[in-house]
């Protein structure tokens, strides 16, 4: 099942050559939701495998993106004992783009734009 979220990009790891033939990338992001006068935060880690990986990199950091990926769950038993972890796998990372916050607004029309004020109305067709 896919899922997607947008947020923005507070940390990005280096890439962790895990072994030979497997290697992964985390990144966390940045959540915020707001419930009435309240602001909630949440970070949230996804990781990249293999060939992903090169989907983000430094350049992302404090950028809104939107990120699909999947839910994966696995047990893991070591010496009698037996753990579950989830994880979320991102397999694509776009961009959101927004207007730049210090962009100055475009000017309206200007004063030398506007028709020229009419003294004489007597000549109207109306």
């Amino acid at each position: 099942m896919s899922f997607e979220i947008t947020g923005r990009v507070i940390d990005v790891m280096p890439v962790n050559q895990v072994s030979d033939k497997f290697k992964k990338r985390e990144f966390v992001i940045e959540k915020k939701d707001t419930g009435g006068s309240s602001v909630f935060i949440d970070y949230i880690k996804f990781q990249l495998v293999q060939d992903k990986c090169d989907l983000i990199n430094e350049s992302f950091l404090n950028q809104e993106v939107k990120i699909s990926f999947n839910l994966k769950g696995n047990r893991w038993e070591r010496d009698g004992r037996v753990n579950y972890f989830t994880n979320l796998d991102a397999w694509k990372i776009e961009r959101v783009s927004e207007p730049a916050r210090n962009e100055m607004p475009k000017p309206g029309p200007e004063l030398e734009d506007a028709p020229p004020e009419i003294d004489d109305l007597s000549d109207l067709p109306f």
